[in-house]
Formats: C-alpha cells, sequence, structure tokens
C-alpha cells in the first residue's frame, strides 16, 4: 500500500507497529499521534520503576523509526472524520489518512464509589508514567499504602511499593487473589508469600466509600471498618479506549470489533492492542498486541496478502520480587467432550509452593506454578506448544524426573529444541537467537536488539544470558570480533 497512514497511539502498540512499517520498503509516510508528553515506553515495567530497580530512561522504548515517520507526542486524537478521512487533535489540527490504525490502549477502571469523584490528591489509579511519578511523590512521606485490587497489576504495585519500605494493605473484595488465573488454594498460598514480604492482604471485603484530607486517606470497608494510610493506589482493572472509534460510527462492543486481518466495520480503519477486540474478546497483553502489529504491516505494505492474526496461548508470570507465579490455560473449564481429563495438585504452604495441572488427552490444558518449581520452562513449552507431557506427571508438578522420561529443563541450550520459544512476548525462538548470534549479534544486548527478545515483559533476560554464556563457549567470537565487536552489527539490527 502507499499513501498516508496515521496511527492513533503511541504506546507499546503503536510504537511497534510504527517500527514495523518502517522495517518494509514501501512508499507510505506515517504519522503517530501520541496523548502523552513522552515517547513510548515499557508499561509492563511500571511495577519494577515504582520498586526502584529501574529509572526513568530504562523504560523508553527503543524502536527504529527515522524517514517517513513523524511522530507527535502530546497530541490527543479528538475526532475521526471518515468521509473526509481526517483526524483531528486536541490543537487543531488535522491529519488527512489513506488508512487509520487505532492503539488507542486501555484506561484505568475508577470504581464508582463516594468520595472518588473527583479523584482526592492522595488517591492514583496505577496505569501509566504519570501515575507512576504521582505514586512516587506520595510515597516519599507515605509510611502506610492501601492497593484496592487483588489481580495482577494490584500485586505488583503492593509489591513496589513495599519494597520502598511502605507497609502496604491489599483490599480484594473477592476471597482469593488473582481469581481470573489462580483457585482458592493458590490464591491462599499467594497470600502466605506476600505476608513474608511485608505486604499484608484482606480478602472479601467490598470497599463503600473514599475520604481525604491533608492527614491521610480512609478506605471504608462497611461493616469492617474503614483502613487509614497516607496514599491508595486503585488496581481495579482496565477498559478498552474506544471513545474515539465508537463517536466515529465504528462497531464497538467491549473493544473495537477486528477480523483476522485486525479491520474494523471500516475497511480503511483498523485497530490493534488493548483497545481492539478480536474473535469477542479484547487481549490487554503485549504479545498479542504486537503480534497484531506484525499483521497490520503486512497488510498495509502488501508483505503476506494471506497473513491473518491467530492468538497464541497466554501464560501469566506475576513480575514481583520474592514471587513466581506463572498461570495458564483452562483450569475451571466443561470437562465435558473429548478425553477423561486429569487433574493433579501439590501444596507445600511453608514453602510457598503450589502446583496444579490439568490434563486432557495428554495435553496440558492449564497449569499454576507458584514458587520455585525448576519445571516451569517446560511446563510452558508443553502447553504452548500442545505436545505430550511425559509419562510420570510427578517430574512437571515437582520439577524433578522419577522415572525415564524427566521434564527438567533442559540442562543446556544445546539440549533445547531450536523451535523453543524463548521469549514469548516477540515470539522469538532458540533457534533464531542462535542465528543472529552466527550472522554477527555476539552479546545479550546484540541479541535483544536484533530480535527484540527481552524487551517486553524481561522475563526472559535469564534465559537469553545463558543462550549467549552456551553460545559463547561452543561457538566463540573470532580475533576480529573481540577486537571490533560492533563490526557486524549492521547486519543484524531490525
Amino acid at each position: 500500500m502507499t499513501g498516508r497512514i496515521v496511527i492513533v497511539g503511541y504506546g507499546m502498540a503503536g510504537a511497534r507497529l510504527a517500527a514495523e512499517l518502517h522495517a518494509r520498503d514501501g512508499d507510505h509516510r506515517v504519522t503517530v499521534l501520541g496523548a502523552e508528553p513522552h515517547r513510548a515506553y515499557n508499561r509492563i515495567m511500571l511495577s519494577t520503576l515504582l520498586a526502584g530497580r529501574i529509572d526513568e530512561p530504562d523504560l523508553e522504548l527503543v524502536e527504529a523509526v527515522g524517514p517517513g515517520v513523524d511522530v507527535r507526542t502530546g497530541a490527543p486524537a479528538t475526532a475521526i472524520d471518515r468521509a473526509a478521512l481526517e483526524v483531528r487533535t486536541a490543537d487543531g489540527a488535522r491529519h488527512g489518512y489513506d488508512h487509520l490504525v487505532l492503539a488507542t490502549g486501555s484506561r484505568s477502571v475508577v470504581p464508582p464509589l463516594p468520595g472518588l469523584d473527583p479523584l482526592p490528591d492522595r488517591v492514583v489509579p496505577f496505569r501509566t508514567l504519570a501515575d507512576c511519578r504521582r505514586i512516587l511523590a506520595a510515597a516519599r512521606d507515605a509510611r502506610h499504602a492501601l492497593v484496592l485490587g487483588g489481580g495482577l497489576l494490584g500485586l505488583e504495585a503492593a509489591r513496589g511499593l513495599a519494597a520502598r519500605g511502605l507497609a502496604v494493605t491489599v483490599v480484594h473484595p473477592v476471597g482469593h487473589l488473582m481469581e481470573r488465573q489462580l483457585d482458592p488454594p493458590a490464591g491462599a498460598v499467594l497470600a502466605d508469600t506476600l505476608a513474608a514480604l511485608g505486604v499484608r492482604v484482606r480478602l472479601g471485603v467490598p470497599a463503600t466509600g473514599v475520604t481525604a484530607d491533608a492527614d491521610g486517606v480512609r478506605l471504608h470497608l462497611g461493616d469492617a471498618g474503614p483502613l487509614a494510610a497516607d496514599l491508595l493506589v486503585l488496581c481495579c482493572g482496565v477498559r478498552p479506549d474506544t471513545a474515539l472509534a465508537a463517536a466515529a460510527g465504528l462497531t464497538v462492543e467491549r473493544g473495537v470489533v477486528v477480523d483476522d486481518r485486525m479491520r474494523t466495520s471500516d475497511r480503511r480503519i483498523s485497530a490493534i492492542g488493548d483497545c481492539a477486540q478480536h474473535d469477542g474478546t479484547p487481549t490487554g497483553l503485549v504479545a498479542p498486541a504486537w503480534a497484531q502489529a506484525r499483521v497490520v504491516a503486512d497488510v498495509l505494505t502488501g508483505g503476506d496478502p494471506l497473513v491473518r492474526y491467530r492468538p497464541r496461548p497466554v501464560v501469566t508470570r506475576l513480575k514481583a520480587a520474592g514471587i513466581d507465579l506463572a498461570a495458564m490455560g483452562d483450569l475451571a473449564g466443561d470437562q465435558t467432550g473429548g478425553g477423561p481429563v486429569e487433574e493433579l495438585t501439590f501444596t507445600d504452604p511453608a514453602r510457598g509452593t503450589y502446583a496444579r495441572l490439568r490434563i486432557r488427552d495428554e495435553r496440558l490444558t492449564g497449569a499454576i506454578l507458584l514458587g520455585d518449581n525448576p519445571a516451569v520452562g517446560t511446563v510452558v513449552q508443553l502447553f504452548d506448544r500442545g505436545t505430550p507431557v511425559p509419562a510420570d506427571r510427578r517430574s512437571l508438578l515437582l520439577g524433578r524426573a522419577f522415572g525415564a522420561a524427566p521434564a527438567e529443563p533442559a540442562a543446556s541450550p544445546a539440549l533445547m529444541p531450536d523451535a523453543a520459544v524463548v521469549c514469548r512476548c516477540n515470539d522469538v525462538s532458540k533457534g533464531e537467537l542462535v542465528a543472529c548470534w552466527r550472522a554477527g549479534a555476539r552479546s545479550a544486548a546484540a541479541l535483544s536488539t536484533a530480535t527484540r527478545a527481552a524487551t517486553g515483559c524481561g522475563g526472559c533476560r535469564e534465559a537469553v544470558a545463558g543462550i549467549v554464556e552456551w553460545l559463547a563457549e561452543a561457538d566463540p567470537p573470532t580475533t576480529d570480533e573481540v577486537r571490533d565487536p560492533d563490526a557486524n552489527r549492521e547486519a543484524v539490527e531490525v
């Protein structure tokens, strides 16, 4: 496709699409309209910033853009004129397009509680970099923080604040934590793990209101009485930001409805990322958003006329120091139809360990692994690839082998199949990392530049580092590469 492409949204999805378009040959001009006043950043790592383990510059996304890509920050889109093929921004500018891509993301849910409209100074949602800055500013003089919401983001925020020395209490209206991913036993073990890390949990207590003044904030819990703190962080979920699409008359349900090529009800408009609803479901995760960006780039540039978006199985990882949690698949679905269902569990609350597997027709359909379990990598690969599980299931539950079919992770990357996915966010396999190493990317940083591995949630950094160590021994750099480590970098940059 030639012509003008406008991307509304400069988050992780919009920035990736701009980079994908830039990397492809084509006679197109790309304009990116970002509502936030700064460059695109890694939203997944905000909880790490909150914990003080990284600084703001470490958040910035390093996406290759250049001539033909015009990035405009602090330019929120206010309206779409589908007849005139224009997008209007808050400064009154009009941006013409031949194709428009919506990457507007999602917004924090602020519960309809008395005292939250307008939001008091001591109450902050946790979604954006601006939110994170406000939380950090309030935390400097705070001693006690409350987090409303015991889902994934709420627990990451709570752990981050606890790492800064605050006494933290998580309030969750449901009877166990992370109820979308965990069962009650796993939630109980997780609550005990958090308590050992300085995070208290109040479960099954719905909030009824908020009062705040110069002295602090109080979260009212009905008959249970109020909790007082210096800061209240709201982590009550997100909703796809569909206001712009709905006002333009596009088909909107929970998100902007798209087909397998990410096209909306207007064939000149696509949608990707948190705002998009594919096959009846919004995603809310970075890996699908980046996969969708690749699909749209192929569609718009003609790189692959037959390309279709096919979602991959979702694996949820909790990114918080001192907690190792992976949850995947369906653990509460219909057990009728197909072959018999096996349910296997192991729990050791004293060690903060819980494991549950759900197997049908020798395939893993769901799993929870909490605590130290060396088999987590193997379990994720089995689930992701749909390959048969070992005959001795205990090797997956306990992380060690008991028979002739060990399921422990490969002792060396040499034993890992080339097709094994190392970076789920960017769908990078071991084979791709090896190929880039042989092409000249002779360090972990160079491999990340070449493949984008470890640039999403960061959960695969240790795996990439392990592969680099193995490759450095198996295929050491030549004398020339040691003398000039950047000599071959141009060949592998994306």
